[in-house]
C-alpha cells in the first residue's frame, strides 16, 4: 500500500499542516476535504491499530490552520484559545496486548488525534526546536518542516522532490545560458 499523505516533516503537527498542499499558490489543494480523508490521515499517521471513522473533518481543518498560524508567528487570541481547547481533549491511552505489543485506545480516536496534534504543536513552539521550523524553498511547495541538520541550513522539505526540482532548474538555467 502506498502512503497517501506526506510524512517526514520532523514532527507530527508539521506533517498535519502539510495537508493543505501548495499553500498560498494557485495549485493549493485540500487533502482533508471530508471525514473519509481525515480518517485515512489518522489511519496512516496516527497511533491507532484499527481504522478510524470520524464524523467530520471540520475540526481537523480548524486545528490545522490554528497550528499553521502558531508556527508562522501569527498567533492571535482566538487561535490561542482554539489550540488550548483542542489540547485539553482526552488523549489516547497506551495498553499492552497479550502479544506484548503497544496499542493506543481512545473513546473517540479522531478527537484524541486532535488533542495529540495540538499538544505536539504547543510543545514544539515552546521548545528550542521552534527556531528550526523552516518553510520549504521549493518554488511551488512552501511546506513547513523541522530542520534537524547539524548546521541548520536545510532549505527543502524533501531533497528527493523539492531539492531535486530546484537543482534541476538551476542546472537547466546554466545549460541554456552556455
Amino acid at each position: 500500500m502506498t502512503d497517501r499523505f506526506r510524512a517526514g516533516a520532523g514532527r507530527l503537527c508539521l506533517d498535519f499542516v502539510r495537508t493543505l498542499r501548495y499553500r498560498g499558490t494557485p495549485e493549493e489543494r485540500e487533502e482533508l476535504p471530508d471525514a473519509a480523508a481525515w480518517g485515512a490521515w489518522i489511519d496512516q499517521l496516527g497511533p491507532f491499530a484499527a481504522p478510524v471513522h470520524p464524523a467530520s473533518a471540520a475540526d481537523a481543518q480548524v486545528l490545522r490552520e490554528a497550528i499553521y498560524e502558531l508556527l508562522t508567528g501569527e498567533v492571535r487570541e482566538p487561535v490561542r484559545r482554539r489550540l488550548n481547547r483542542f489540547a485539553a481533549l482526552p488523549v489516547p491511552a497506551p495498553s499492552l496486548t497479550t502479544a506484548g505489543e503497544l496499542r493506543w485506545q481512545a473513546a473517540d480516536p479522531a478527537e484524541a488525534m486532535l488533542a495529540l496534534l495540538a499538544r505536539d504543536a504547543l510543545e514544539l513552539v515552546t521548545s528550542p526546536e521552534s527556531g528550526r521550523v523552516r518553510r520549504c524553498a521549493g518554488e511551488r511547495c512552501g511546506a513547513l518542516f523541522l530542520d534537524t541538520s547539524r548546521p541548520g541550513t536545510r532549505r527543502w522539505c524533501s531533497m528527493e522532490i523539492c531539492g531535486n526540482q530546484a537543482k534541476k532548474s538551476t542546472y537547466r538555467a546554466k545549460v541554456s545560458v552556455s
